[in-house]
């Protein structure tokens, strides 16, 4: 018997090539660096980096409960760094979202709004370069060492 209700999704991560860049005096710079600075939302974000996925797959995969998952998705979705991208079902027909980290790569630069002008143009080279998945994942990656030395 094939099922009425889809149980999977055949979402996709997909980025755009214009990061959205954040600086030091931008309201949401914040709110990224707290969405981030939990261990468990930070994995949470590079699983999601790699592959969309529902609260309950996440939970499983990282040996957490579904709601610890829903909080930091809650932080993270409020940050803008990830998002719903599609709708499944569980076993039991209830609905579930599919979450993937956001269309627009993010660069958090450590300076102010008056610096960024040459850094965009030096991140469009380095970016064609390297690619914006790599460029989020080591912008990730540095501020997990920022938050953890605090």
């Amino acid at each position: 018997m094939s099922r009425i209700l889809p149980t999977q999704t055949d979402a996709t991560v997909e980025r755009s090539d214009t990061p959205a860049v954040l600086s030091l005096d931008d309201d949401g710079t914040r709110d990224v660096i707290e969405a981030l600075s939990s261990e468990t939302a930070y994995e949470i974000f590079r699983l999601l980096n790699e592959t969309p996925a529902t609260p309950s797959r996440i939970a499983d995969q990282l040996n957490q409960s579904v709601q610890n998952v829903h909080y930091h998705l809650e932080n993270l979705e409020s940050a803008g760094i990830i998002e719903v991208t599609d709708t499944c079902y569980s076993e039991k027909g209830r609905e579930m979202s599919v979450y993937v980290v956001s269309e627009d790569p993010t660069l958090l630069f450590l300076g102010t709004e008056d610096d960024r002008p040459g850094l965009k143009r030096a991140f469009k080279s380095f970016a064609s370069l390297l690619g914006p998945p790599s460029i989020l994942l080591a912008a990730g990656e540095s501020i997990s060492r920022f938050v953890t030395a605090e």
